[in-house]
């Protein structure tokens, strides 16, 4: 490789989950010398994170490689490094294209007790799934109201009546509550509070890869282990939390400017990272890598100047909610070994409601129901249950006895069986987390590719005579088309060093391309 001009250029990155982790990767073997992670919390990962239930393995943060084929380099890296079974590395496992719905063996229970034919229920999961399809085609523009849920309230019923015309108003009914339940499910998928959140033009700039979704089996936080393996040691500064990045706009004069924690500019480097502990760190380039909801809650105070109006009003737009997991062991599995996933249907509810009437008293109503862990060699017999929105956050402030007790007797309710217990419980609490505020973006209502754009943009703007690049910004949510998913954060992590090397490269030769694959980052 040709030598690059300003190697000593200090490159700080602000967060060690996997977008600031391959960030640093690629600047290092690139040639830079001087790049520095700094971390608020104690530990590298982000919003992956395995833990352990008893003697089991679980994931309390990012749960799959969504579309684990060649063009998703997680996939290519844990192929790599050895960290998944031989199915899921498979060409016929890589081939399959299921449009980022993984096809679960379902199991339906009803809130009147016991189970449902899964036959009678499919009907009402392939309306669902053609109205969602639907609602991929309006990235163009023309969409006739501005949620996916107000979309599947206006359409949905009026299929149904055709469809479904023949058929028992019992079954009408069951069918209905099960499409509640698919809604909640899509809270979970879109990291939402409700589907009327989610905006119809912008839900189609998603893009799935093909592939069946497949797991760690021995933990999501293998891949960040390796990765961090291939660090220069000391690298990273733990439990370092951020309280401004102070940057030159080019009109420090400007009084209009002016910030509570504005420090001098040195000449050498246009960038210092004040950390809270009163450390300032010299910078040339600094990529931030934090969650969207944390920068929605501190964007005021972060960065000194602080944010131009056209990226803030992005930064507002875009959506950042709460999935989390309740994770269950049981002594003996209720369930019929095939099961893979287990649905509650709710037969009181009104129709096409994602959201409960009273969070405090009902929270748990938004809990669309399990997956199974497989395989229970692995596992054990672990169900994981799913719940988003702001009966989530709720969810996290109770005691978890409160909990606990509150899923055994809807599961008791459900299945019929009154001595069903559970042995254990885990659950994530991501929207308590203080430097994470909630779990992954969605494009809102009002929402556009432009304010994805926008989230990307590095500071200063282009047109002033500032430095340039001096601030970058990455993670999921900056990511066009792959949003909320881990590959998105880690592609969106190599995009900013790459806007670095770039930019420090004296012509657009092979030297600053990326490297070949074989050498992975």
């Amino acid at each position: 490789m040709a030598p690059l001009p300003n190697l000593e250029a200090k490159i700080v990155i602000v967060g060690c989950g996997i977008s600031g982790i391959g960030a640093a990767l690629k600047l290092i073997n690139h040639g830079f010398k001087n790049v520095r992670i700094i971390e608020a919390t104690g530990r590298s990962g982000g919003r992956i994170r395995t833990g352990r239930l008893g003697s089991n393995i679980v994931e309390i943060g990012a749960n799959w490689i969504h579309g684990p084929s060649q063009e998703n380099p997680v996939f290519r890296l844990a192929c790599h490094y050895g960290l998944l079974d031989a199915e899921s590395m498979s060409e016929e496992n890589q081939a399959m294209d299921v449009g980022g719905h993984p096809p679960f063996v379902p199991s339906f229970l009803r809130s009147s007790g016991g189970s449902v034919d899964p036959e009678l229920m499919v009907p009402a999961v392939e309306l669902f799934s053609r109205v969602l399809e639907t609602c991929q085609g309006f990235s163009g523009g023309g969409e006739p109201v501005s949620s996916v849920g107000e979309f599947v309230r206006a359409e949905l019923p009026r299929l149904a009546e055709d469809e479904w015309r023949e058929e028992g108003a019992g079954l009408r009914e069951l069918r209905m509550s099960l499409v509640n339940t698919l809604l909640k499910v899509e809270c979970c998928v879109n990291g939402t509070h409700s589907m009327d959140h989610v905006g119809l033009g912008a839900c189609g700039l998603y893009r799935t890869l093909p592939g069946l979704d497949c797991t760690f089996p021995r933990g999501f936080e293998g891949l960040i282990d390796c990765l961090m393996r291939e660090l220069p040691e000391g690298i990273v500064s733990y439990n370092t939390p951020v309280r401004c990045i102070h940057w030159a706009d080019g009109r420090e004069g400007d009084q209009t400017h002016t910030h509570p924690h504005t420090l001098p500019q040195t000449h050498t480097h246009p960038v210092q990272v004040e950390c809270v502990s009163g450390e300032l760190v010299p910078a040339d380039h600094v990529i931030v890598t934090i969650p969207l909801g944390y920068l929605k809650k501190h964007h005021s105070t972060l960065l000194s100047p602080p944010l131009p109006l056209h990226k803030l009003q992005s930064v507002q737009r875009m959506g950042f909610g709460t999935n989390n997991k309740i994770f269950l062991e049981f002594a003996q599995p209720f369930w019929a070994p095939p099961t893979e996933a287990i649905y509650l249907l709710w037969e009181d509810e009104d129709h096409l409601r994602d959201t409960v009437p009273n969070t405090h008293t009902q929270w748990v109503r938004k809990l669309f129901g399990f997956t199974v862990l497989k395989p229970a060699e692995r596992y054990g017999h672990v169900l994981c249950g799913w719940i988003a929105g702001h009966e989530s956050e709720y969810m996290e402030s109770l005691p978890e006895a409160d909990v606990l007790n509150t899923i055994t007797q809807v599961l008791r309710r459900f299945t019929g069986i009154p001595s069903l217990s559970v042995c254990r419980m885990l659950r994530s609490q991501w929207f308590s987390e203080a430097f994470t505020c909630g779990s992954y973006s969605y494009p809102a209502t009002g929402c556009s590719a432009r304010d994805i754009t926008h989230l990307a943009e590095p500071l200063p703007q282009t047109h002033t005579h500032a430095k340039p690049l001096q601030v970058l910004f990455a993670g999921e949510a900056t990511h066009d088309s792959f949003f909320s998913t881990v590959h998105g954060a880690l592609l969106s992590g190599w995009r900013e060093a790459e806007r670095i090397i770039t930019h420090h490269s004296s012509s657009s030769s092979p030297s600053s391309s990326s490297p070949p694959l074989s050498s992975k980052l």
